[in-house]
């Protein structure tokens, strides 16, 4: 026990150190599948959000606080340009972060407000609008765990296929856990992808881990963005992940559909970009979203 005492204070005693002021309180709270998470209290009267990772891979804090800033076009060491139209959409501020910790600003979260679907669905637009040069990212990074390769390159369908699709393709068939036949349907959609990624769009920003779960409501009933796993890539990545668990109002899709209209064919896509956090899923948590994939392929097969 004398070693997890020792951890326990040691994030404690680093956060000090680094913020400058004494932790009065820190009480567990829920967020983060990968992590700890506490609500700390400071001497100055400043609350906090702190998210440990004692078991999840080195980088892991620092590459969430890395797409914190790099979403808000800010300070991140991988900077964009961005217009004040961005935003309009509030990602979660980072205030520090050590090898195995990370602090956010804390949001106190309220009640929606009676505009909360069309805030989102407008700020998404925005933050998908602005202007990034390749698809892919400076760094490699990580979505629920699982290392995300984001070598860069100039086409959307290779990045897809290679980076995306293939590598967790390979994964799943080395565990025994995807079904031959699936596999082999899987590898002929990632060579048929040049003719199936729909019109040759610009990269745009991506959160990447776009599920309800991680766009939480502040403190005046607007949508906040939350642990991202970004990259650069097609738009319809993140709307698609967004329609594949639910909890996103259509009134959402109408906003950002009117603000930054789709290209043609956008509603036969959605099963395409539902492949990779499908096959995330099917990689960490087995068989039981095999059903999911199956039935995104089925459809993808018939189109």
């Amino acid at each position: 026990m004398t070693g997890v005492h020792e951890a326990a204070a040691s994030w404690r005693r680093e956060i000090q150190e680094e913020l400058g002021f004494t932790i009065l309180s820190d009480e567990r709270v829920s967020g983060g599948d990968q992590g700890t998470s506490y609500r700390v209290c400071l001497e100055n009267g400043l609350t906090l959000f702190v998210k440990r990772y004692p078991h999840a891979p080195r980088g892991m804090a620092e590459s969430e606080v890395d797409g914190l800033r790099w979403l808000a076009g800010g300070s991140s060491p991988h900077p964009w340009p961005y217009s004040s139209a961005q935003q309009t959409l509030r990602i979660a501020a980072p205030r520090a972060v050590g090898h195995d910790w990370l602090v956010l600003e804390w949001i106190e979260s309220a009640s929606p407000c009676p505009d909360y679907a069309h805030v989102l669905g407008r700020g998404l637009a925005a933050l998908h609008a602005q202007p990034v040069e390749t698809f892919g990212y400076a760094e490699d990074n990580w979505l629920a765990g699982l290392p995300q390769d984001n070598t860069q390159t100039e086409g959307w369908s290779e990045f897809y296929g290679e980076r995306r699709l293939r590598p967790l393709v390979r994964r799943a068939c080395d565990e025994s856990i995807l079904p031959r036949g699936i596999a082999v349907a899987l590898e002929k959609l990632i060579e048929e992808l040049p003719m199936r990624v729909g019109d040759d769009e610009p990269p745009s920003p991506l959160h990447g881990d776009l599920w309800s779960g991680n766009v939480m409501t502040d403190d005046r009933g607007l949508p906040c963005l939350i642990d991202p796993a970004v990259y650069a890539g097609h738009r319809e990545v993140d709307l698609a992940m967004m329609r594949l668990f639910g909890g996103f109002p259509e009134a959402t899709f109408d906003a950002y559909h009117e603000a930054y209209p789709l290209s043609d064919g956008w509603a036969a896509r959605v099963p395409l970009y539902q492949l990779y956090p499908l096959l995330v899923h099917v990689n960490l948590f087995g068989p039981s979203y095999l059903s999911q994939l199956e039935s995104a392929v089925r459809r993808l097969r018939a189109a």
